[in-house]
């Protein structure tokens, strides 16, 4: 990957209406200012920045071609109920990140514990954030930006989880697949020492990041 310094970090912030908080609970409010916050630092990490870098210059994405990334504060529904993980508005290179209901992140908290709900939401936000980025490219093809969405986030997902347990149980939350520690597919290999195979595939459209 190139050494320079990227510039998409700059352009990722918190985004939210005031009018809309008045709608939630102040135990609510707290809690998505502080998911928020956190997703902020994750996304901004230098290695992951690093990593989009090397992604979008792969894929000859410009970085210019984003001009915001909104950490939104609030969960946001389709018309069937099931949460957004991101949008992307690709005219004005405008990227929404959306975070998980409080219900579901207490849910999660008590059957997984607290470390893994950060690792998940974390994670998710990672995986939406890149799946996004693509769209910038591929426009309104969601096959070919859901392959590479999983296929990049298991890369970036090997080279900075040593733990290859680990590893496996955030692809699979992330993405309900199995993989094998083979080959990458050749289009998407990262460095010589990030092998694998994706296998089993059981991403779908309605649930790529619910």
């Amino acid at each position: 990957m190139s050494e320079k310094t990227p510039s998409l970090s700059s352009k990722i912030r918190i985004c939210y209406d005031h009018k809309k908080l008045g709608n939630f609970s102040e135990n609510q409010v707290r809690f998505y200012l502080r998911y928020s916050s956190f997703v902020l630092r994750v996304l901004r990490k230098p290695s992951f920045q690093k990593f989009l870098h090397w992604m979008l210059k792969k894929e000859t994405i410009k970085e210019r071609a984003v001009s915001a990334v909104h950490i939104k504060v609030l969960p946001l529904r389709r018309k069937n109920g099931r949460g957004i993980a991101g949008k992307c508005n690709t005219t004005r290179g405008r990227i929404h990140i959306y975070p998980k209901t409080t219900k579901f992140c207490r849910i999660f908290t008590r059957k997984f514990g607290r470390n893994t709900l950060l690792a998940y939401v974390g994670n998710r936000a990672r995986a939406a954030l890149i799946h996004e980025l693509l769209h910038l490219k591929y426009i309104e093809d969601e096959k070919t930006v859901m392959e590479l969405a999983k296929e990049y986030f298991y890369i970036f997902t090997r080279e900075h989880f040593t733990q290859s347990a680990y590893s496996l149980v955030i692809c699979t939350m992330i993405f309900n697949a199995k993989i094998s520690g083979k080959r990458a597919p050749p289009s998407v290999s990262y460095d010589p020492s990030i092998r694998l195979r994706l296998t089993d595939t059981c991403l779908r459209a309605s649930g790529v990041f619910n």
